[in-house]
């Protein structure tokens, strides 16, 4: 059964494999840290049993939230859990005072787009050559009204 729960230091193992297995430009063990350290940021987890399968993190400025990363594991793509996923952060986001939310999403990521519209998201305008590893813009995007 898939649970979700707030980020804990001792899930850095999980969150690593997730994060590796997800992105061409992961970021470090350190860097989740010194991010979910913060007294401003908020990472929910998407776990199967005992297992880390997914992620997103948020930073809450004011009354906006700055969503940071969502992640899946490729074996759990396409069956609901990032949509469930998003729901908690959002969720949880305006119980921590936001009444919209920001993101950046890669113009080639297609399901990822598809996801954060189904929440009401609208493409805003562009970061041209925002990802590192090849260049591509980010389109940001902003859901006005959680």
């Amino acid at each position: 059964m898939i649970t979700f729960r707030r980020m804990r230091p001792e899930d850095a193992a999980g969150v690593e494999k997730v994060e590796l297995a997800s992105f061409p430009v992961p970021w470090s063990r350190q860097s989740f840290w010194e991010a979910a350290a913060n007294d401003k940021t908020h990472y929910i987890l998407a776990v199967d049993g005992e297992e880390i399968i997914g992620y997103a993190g948020t930073w809450i400025l004011g009354d906006e939230a700055q969503i940071t990363n969502v992640a899946i594991a490729p074996e759990y793509r396409g069956k609901g859990v990032g949509t469930k996923l998003m729901a908690e952060l959002i969720k949880a986001s305006k119980e921590l005072g936001a009444v919209r939310m920001t993101l950046e999403v890669r113009p080639s990521n297609a399901p990822a787009i598809a996801l954060y519209e189904s929440f009401g998201f609208k493409d805003c305008g562009r970061r041209p050559g925002y990802y590192q590893d090849n260049g591509e813009d980010a389109i940001i995007m902003w859901n006005m009204n959680l």
